[in-house]
Formats: C-alpha cells, structure tokens, sequence
C-alpha cells in the first residue's frame, strides 16, 4: 500500500521511511510563522521556561494582522512588544506596515511557502498553505513556544479523506462555493483530525489562488489540513517567488484513503452559508429577500486579486445599494497597490464602497468594521459563528466575492450570475 502526500512530508521531517495515520511523532518545522494575537503568549511561556534564544531565527516570519493597524494602545504594546523580541532574536522577516498583509495570504505572496515543506502557525487558517503542497497546520500559542524553542514538534499522523472534484464550474460560481458544498455535505467535524486532500480535473483548472480558498476552510470542516499535490500551476507560482530548492511529493496511486468523497460540481449554483455555521450552505436561488446592511469583502480566504476583480466586474458602474455599506479589504499591500494600477480600487469607491489597508480586523470582530445588534453582514470570510464580526445578536452570511458585490448593489443577499458574462 502506497503513502499520501501527507504522510510522506511528514516521514521525511521525521527521519523516517514511512509514518502510518495514528502514528505520534517529533517532525521538523521548516516555516514557524508568527502573527500578533498568538505569539506574546508564546513568548511569555520561552521566559517563564529561562528560553532566551529561538532555535532557528531564519524559520521565523512574523506578519502582524489582526489588530494592524493597531486599533487601541493594548493591540499597540503588543505589537511593540513583538517588534522588539524579534530585534532581540535577530529574526529578520518582519513584515511591519507598509509591507503587511493578512498572514496567509502574505506568507505564500512573499516566497515562504513552498511544496514538501511543514508550516505552522498559530492560527487556524494556516491549512491555506497545503495549496502549494506543504502540511501546514494551526497550533495553540503553547505548542508555537515549543517549536520556536526547539525547530520540531510533535503530531499525531491524521488520516486522510480524498476529496475528488469533477467537472466545470458554470458562470457566477467559484472555489468558495465549492468549499461551503463540500462543508455543507460532511458538516463542521466531518474531517475531524484529518487532512483533506483535494484533486480531479476541478482542481487541476482552478488557479492557485482559488485553491488556496478551497485549503483555507479545510479547517471549518474539523480537518487537521488541506492538501492539494503540486502540479506545474504550483511550480511556476513558487519559481516565480523564490529561489530557493524545494522538494515535490504526490500521493501514491494506491495510497490508503480513510474516506473517499466525489463531488461533480457541474450544476454548483452560488451557496450562502446561514448563520451560524459554515456548513448551512443554501443556494442562491432558493434564497428570500434578505436586507444585508454590511458587505465584506477580504480576509485571508477572499481578498486576493482575483477576488477583487470578480467583485469589480460587477460593481463596476454601479452604486452600492443606499441602506448598505461595503467594505473592501485587499489581503496584503502588494494586492492593494496592484488593485490600484488595475483601477479596482477606483471602480470600489466610485460604487460608494470604502478600501481600506490590509486587516484581519472586521473578520475576528476586532475592528474595521464590527457590526452592532441586529445587523446582517454578507461576508467573503470563513466563518459566521455567533458574535464572529461584533454583536452576538448580529448575523454573518458567508458567500464568495461575486456574492458579496451582487449583494451589495442590491442591498439584500443576491445571485452575482445576473451581473457576469459566461466563462469561456
């Protein structure tokens, strides 16, 4: 029986042959990545142990995002305080404003995630990273300490469900609908532990960025990672950001799946999922009138280019419905100023949205765009959980980015195929 793509990352880091799911072992970190809300825990466990000095700094990149721009003088003094314990560790990647972005989608941006590797970071969303064909996973801020310590840490070897994806996707729909059906289907512990791992001709005509939609929310289904095995989309994107060697592993042919799931998705229509859960994916069609007094469109699963550019398709010309507001969020700084040579940023406010610089911040309910009670946001995030954006009496939807702009224009939650050509 031959070894998934996970189970053979995981081998080579731990000095083994081959690791079997259930398995516990000690395994290699190549990228520890850092983010503001996580990583002062971490570094007040390392003092409380008598841990002055990180293992290896070079692993290290730090890209505060949740509270940046700092939003009150508690978000600052941890900001300064991360600022000044990377000057101490000599930990040179530091991505501090103006060449900041929203963590997972700046990590791969800036050349840092490359195939074969391990990746952690304490956050959930980091399984984004297994789109480019590493086991990148979140961890709590005790086990971040253990790995900046040490370089290593330990896993139990998840089973992996293969997820097979047919066919075309039709006009209006997109990798974040394919996401919200498959947690529709299996529901919010259907992957418990376990990676997931995507594939089929879907997947192979999906861009990166769009499967890096599909791996992000690989969490909101339970799973431990998403995976998808590198192809030449994966290679040239890499090539194209590094030069650094990396090593390619595909899962066997005969690889031993825990449970395999085919999903065709050429009759996919656009999905919104309902409060409060990912998995209360409905169809766009099947939905009422709505109102919706906030549209998001950002974070770390839909605030790509592409994602603007779909939304900018539709807003363009166009005015933001009166009783809503929209607010667009571009991932990272070089996705701003990309969107701004594009002209999207202008077609944004020109509909009477507001851009604002890259934030995690309304995503998490930290700022930026909180909702009060009883409002209804349409959200290009990944989670709508009570509360997740501001009041626990607000509700989040969750829909792609052509969702949210159709939605937007019409002031209630609405179908984005009415406003899009046919794909080619």
């Amino acid at each position: 029986m031959g070894n998934t793509i996970t189970e053979k990352i995981l081998a080579a880091h731990c000095s083994r042959d081959s690791v079997k799911p259930g398995e516990l072992i000690n395994a290699e970190i190549d990228v520890i990545m850092c983010h503001d809300v996580t990583t002062t825990p971490a570094i007040d466990m390392l003092a409380e142990k008598g841990l002055s000095k990180v293992a290896y700094p070079e692993r290290v990149v730090i890209m505060p995002d949740h509270f940046v721009p700092n939003k009150d003088i508690k978000s600052a003094e941890m900001v300064a305080r991360i600022r000044r314990w990377a000057r101490e560790q000599n930990i040179e990647k530091f991505y501090d404003l103006g060449r900041h972005g929203v963590c997972h989608a700046l990590l791969p941006e800036q050349g840092h995630v490359k195939p074969g590797t391990t990746i952690i970071c304490g956050d959930s969303h980091t399984s984004t990273h297994g789109a480019l064909g590493a086991f990148s996973t979140g961890i709590g801020s005790t086990d971040l300490a253990a790995a900046l310590a040490t370089g290593e840490l330990w896993f139990k070897v998840p089973e992996t469900m293969l997820f097979r994806l047919s066919g075309k996707l039709g006009k209006g729909v997109y990798a974040k609908d394919v996401i919200l059906e498959i947690i529709r289907r299996i529901g919010v512990d259907g992957a418990l532990y376990k990676t997931m791992e995507f594939t089929g001709e879907l997947i192979e005509a999906l861009s990166v960025e769009s499967r890096m939609t599909i791996c992000n929310m690989a969490i909101e289904a339970g799973g431990k990672s998403g995976i998808i095995n590198p192809d030449q989309k994966t290679t040239d994107y890499v090539k194209a950001r590094t030069d650094e060697p990396f090593e390619i592993y595909q899962s066997d042919p005969d690889a031993e799946y825990c449970q395999i799931i085919e999903i065709d998705v050429s009759n996919l229509e656009p999905l919104v999922a309902f409060p409060h859960l990912p998995s209360n994916g409905q169809p766009v069609s099947q939905i009422p009138d709505i109102p919706v007094d906030q549209a998001y469109l950002g974070s770390c699963t839909n605030g790509r280019i592409e994602d603007l550019r779909v939304a900018a398709e539709i807003l363009k010309g166009k005015k933001v419905a009166r009783n809503t507001r929209m607010i667009v969020v571009p991932a990272t700084t070089e996705i701003w100023k990309q969107a701004n040579r594009e002209g999207l940023l202008d077609i944004f406010m020109n509909a009477g949205a507001t851009v604002s610089t890259p934030t995690c911040g309304a995503c998490l309910g930290g700022h930026m765009g909180i909702l009060a009670a009883g409002e209804r946001c349409i959200s290009s995030t990944n989670r709508n959980f009570v509360g997740r954006m501001g009041s626990p009496k607000s509700e989040v939807y969750l829909g792609s980015p052509a969702t949210v702009a159709a939605s937007a224009v019409e002031g209630k939650i609405a179908d984005p195929r009415k406003y899009l050509q046919e794909k080619p």
